[in-house]
């Protein structure tokens, strides 16, 4: 719900600048109107909230998030009631709002109800970007079935993250299904993934043909394709064939990073996911074979992350965990903090965020015309990162209503 609101006192950052500035913000209607001096003249029924002694940033952006995997057995999902898991996730979205996300990209699973229900303040949580169903191969990272099991019903019904859809046509109608639906991008699986039963981290997955179809279908539609992807080869592979954004890559080369700067591509890693299924993945459902994948992707992202960054890459915050998992959220902040500087790591979470989703200036900025959403600390943020990490908020503002804290 949009609101009126007066921020006075404000020692705000300037994510771009990297620095602070010290000014009043004036929401009008869940919109940024005015950042300046002395707005103090507004009218005084408008609420006003004093930030003095406090840090302000913009609301945060998670690129990569699984609102309706209540459980890391995503297997087990195609045969639980869709009204439960929505049930899961509405919690599962609170709680994100409550870490200060204010806006969240869902990658696969979640579809137009999730976003009708957040927009009209049936559901509280982040405002969500969301792809539909994620497209895969036969045998592929979305494909949940045992390799005893040979029907499908191309996981149209079910409470799963993805579609079954081969050949050039097949994922055309696909792609144009899921665009009909309102999807914001499309999710295609490049390579691939741990939480999978048949397919190995070193596959590559679709055609070529294949995936230029779909780019060319959510071109079409003023969309973009991101697709899932860990190796080099196969992130090579999705970025040659237009994909603008790339999930995980953490096995990327150095034609990768060439590749990304090339395409201007953006790369949404989750270095907090593998630490967290290695940690716990099995008490919360994730079986014995893909917990015994993460080894093989873990220890490469933290250098993939550094290599990326200091080679100039888009890097966007996401997080992809699961089921209880995703109670570490904001850890993500301090797991990058160590390897790249935490001003970069606020903005892949914010400015850098707004891009991909194609709303630069709308999102991750304190600036006229920008929603009114802002994180409130009374410590700074920049020079601790444990500050985010551990969700030391203030309060959080979303579209100029204090949704937590005071």
């Amino acid at each position: 719900m949009t609101s009126d609101l007066l921020i006075q006192n404000a020692r705000y950052l300037d994510v771009v600048g990297g620095t602070y500035r010290e000014s009043e913000i004036f929401v009008s209607e869940g919109i940024i109107a005015e950042v300046g001096a002395s707005l103090g003249q507004a009218d005084d029924s408008i609420p006003r909230y004093d930030a003095a002694g406090k840090f302000v940033l913009p609301g945060l952006i998670d690129c990569h998030v699984h609102v309706t995997a209540v459980t890391a057995d995503l297997a087990a999902m195609a045969t639980w009631s869709p009204s439960y898991v929505a049930l899961g996730a509405a919690k599962l979205m609170g709680e994100m709002l409550d870490r200060g996300f204010t806006t969240i990209r869902d990658v696969a699973g979640a579809d137009y109800g999730f976003h009708q229900a957040q927009a009209e303040g049936l559901l509280r949580g982040p405002k969500i970007f969301f792809g539909g169903k994620a497209l895969t191969q036969t045998g592929g990272h979305a494909d949940s079935r045992p390799r005893g099991q040979e029907a499908h019903d191309h996981g149209y019904c079910c409470a799963t993250i993805g579609r079954i859809a081969d050949g050039v046509d097949a994922v055309r109608h696909a792609a144009r299904d899921e665009l009909r639906k309102g999807a914001h991008h499309i999710k295609i699986m490049a390579g691939g993934g741990v939480a999978s039963p048949t397919d190995r981290i070193d596959s590559t997955q679709y055609s070529l043909a294949e995936m230029r179809a779909i780019v060319e279908e959510a071109d079409a539609a003023n969309r973009y394709v991101t697709a899932h992807a860990y190796t080099g080869r196969s992130i090579n592979r999705a970025l040659r064939a237009g994909v603008r954004g790339i999930e995980h890559g953490n096995l990327l080369d150095n034609e990768s990073i060439e590749l990304f700067n090339t395409h201007d591509a953006f790369l949404t890693m989750n270095l907090v996911t593998y630490w967290a299924l290695q940690e716990e993945g099995r008490a919360f459902g994730l079986t014995q074979s893909s917990w015994e994948k993460v080894e093989a992707v873990l220890h490469g992202g933290r250098e993939a992350l550094r290599r990326a960054y200091e080679g100039g890459v888009n890097l966007t915050f996401g997080t992809d965990l699961l089921g209880g998992m995703q109670r570490h959220q904001a850890t993500e902040f301090s797991i990058r903090a160590k390897i790249i500087p935490m001003i970069d790591v606020i903005r892949s979470a914010t400015v850098t965020a707004a891009k991909l989703l194609q709303r630069a200036g709308e999102l991750g900025v304190i600036a006229p015309g920008a929603a009114g959403d802002f994180v409130i600390t009374d410590e700074d943020p920049v020079t601790d990162p444990t500050v985010l990490a551990e969700s030391r908020l203030t309060a959080v503002i979303q579209d100029g209503t204090i949704v937590k804290g005071h």
